[in-house]
């Protein structure tokens, strides 16, 4: 990084920790929010936008080979008057990584000459334009977009440190994306009874990213058609990984295909519904066969244990005298099952929980509830029953594309156009990951691929920038501050000596 940014940087920094330094203060005769002659003016030369960090990103797209890349493999306009492709594309992922959180909002960047310029964009699709855009998509055309996105993705982990990936853990899990709209073709009903469409989402546990998405109609249930994605996703990342995990709910484990996966040299780890089978074997097991489940801690505490907080909800269970149930304790086990569909035997590891149903301060009955998990993975039972609840991270991952992103918000009328807009806008959250793999401080970089997606645009990418255009560059010139702005300027400074795609 220049000295000059260095010294720029570290001033602004101690500018603010003085200011936000802990002081002894005296009774303030006046509130902190002072100012009240305010004014506003119109610049007449000097123009910016507040999303500067959207140069860095359209330079790593850029790096990557996505624009060529997209161009040559979505072929759904006959002539270009005057937007490709990945024009299309790329406006309604910036328009998410500019803050917008809608269709809509693409009218703001496309009224915005700043915006404009630091694209160098003479102009962009209007929302209008880019809702025609997603009807033109084909399943074909969807399957191409995602794969043009995976050869990309696959060129950030070419470029990652020895062992990165070493061993690699496939999510899959099914959700509810619910709409009103009563005239979106592909709708359902779902067993909660709610309306929409189902997606799948096939995420890489170890960077957030998203592998593959799949929308369906709102009545499938979420194991439908999942097959075929899961072992796209395991071939996408077998290139890399040294060792790769499926990863699962019950409604994932398909023990038809669980001989094909270990012939493959894969591994599973699958919920398995607790049915009168294998609840039978497990309570045929002599005491000897259990022992107590010791949780592993979520992380380590590096100074002293606080005190847990007061539990306030479940103080009102007890007042109220709801029927509440209680963990009293874990224990597990294991046995070698062979499923109905299987050739052989796998390990099955069975988490006996005991729970005490209670009224009020009273307890009303003991209760036995059992959990399976069947997988060919040779780790500690204990181990194998935290890989598989550390699954349930993907439910964060979700959560970011439902209300993140806005990935679901399904604005278009019909199954294959909202699949197509999930893909597209999907794009962003997978554009944040990259960004953080490509930080040149690991763990700053590791920092930002687990951040939340509005925490990350308040970070990376809503910096307030002047807008310089040149006759062969065009200059964002930082007008604010973060703490993210040195590690922001080394990436930058790596993407340009980078090549990603040769």
């Amino acid at each position: 990084m220049s000295r000059t940014y260095r010294k720029i940087l570290r001033n602004r920094k101690h500018r603010i920790e003085r200011r936000l330094a802990p002081k002894n203060w005296q009774d303030q005769p006046r509130p902190m929010f002072k100012a009240s002659k305010i004014h506003y003016e119109m610049a007449e030369r000097v123009q910016g936008i507040n999303c500067g960090g959207i140069g860095a990103m359209h330079l790593m797209v850029q790096r990557l080979g996505l624009v060529e890349d997209i161009d040559r493999n979505l072929q759904l306009l006959k002539i270009h008057l005057p937007y490709h492709e990945s024009d299309h594309v790329l406006n309604i992922a910036y328009n998410i990584l500019a803050g917008g959180v809608r269709l809509e909002d693409i009218e703001q960047r496309r009224q915005d000459e700043n915006f404009l310029n630091g694209l160098e964009a003479q102009r962009i699709p209007d929302p209008t334009t880019a809702g025609d855009f997603t009807r033109r998509f084909a399943e074909a055309d969807i399957l191409s977009l995602q794969e043009c996105l995976n050869r990309s993705r696959q060129a950030v982990w070419k470029v990652q440190p020895e062992g990165f990936l070493k061993e690699a853990f496939i999510d899959v899990d099914g959700t509810m994306a619910q709409t009103y709209g009563e005239c979106k073709e592909g709708i359902g009903l779902s067993y909660k009874g709610i309306w929409g469409y189902a997606p799948l989402i096939v995420s890489l546990a170890n960077t957030k990213e998203v592998l593959y998405l799949c929308n369906r109609s709102g009545q499938s249930v979420s194991h439908s058609g999942s097959v075929e994605w899961i072992d796209r996703a395991v071939e996408l990342v077998a290139s890399v990984a040294g060792k790769v995990t499926i990863r699962g709910d019950t409604d994932f484990t398909h023990t038809a295909h669980l001989d094909r996966w270990e012939e493959a040299g894969r591994y599973f780890i699958l919920g398995m519904d607790a049915h009168p089978k294998v609840v039978q074997l497990a309570e045929a097991l002599p005491p000897s066969a259990w022992q107590r489940l010791k949780r592993l801690p979520k992380y380590e505490i590096l100074s002293e244990p606080r005190q847990r907080s007061f539990r306030f909800k479940e103080q009102i269970v007890i007042e109220k005298e709801f029927k509440n149930q209680v963990l009293v304790g874990e224990d597990i086990a294991e046995i070698n099952y062979q499923p109905l569909k299987c050739s052989r035997k796998y390990r099955l590891v069975i988490v006996r929980k005991n729970i005490s149903v209670q009224k009020g301060e009273k307890a009303l009955l003991d209760e036995i509830k059992y959990f399976f998990y069947i997988t060919n993975r040779k780790d500690k039972a204990q181990k194998i029953v935290g890989l598989a609840n550390g699954r349930c991270n993907q439910e964060n991952v979700i959560e970011q594309l439902k209300n993140g992103v806005n990935a679901m918000r399904m604005p278009v009328n019909d199954l294959l156009s909202n699949w197509a807009y999930m893909v597209m806008t999907a794009l962003a959250w997978n554009l944040k990951s990259w960004y953080g793999l490509l930080m040149p401080n690991r763990e700053r970089g590791l920092e930002l691929v687990k951040m939340e997606f509005r925490r990350f645009l308040n970070a990376v990418m809503l910096i307030p920038c002047q807008i310089v255009r040149t006759a062969r560059r065009v200059i964002y010139r930082v007008l604010g501050y973060n703490g993210w702005l040195a590690d922001f300027f080394a990436t930058w400074e790596r993407l340009q000596k980078l090549v990603l795609v040769e």
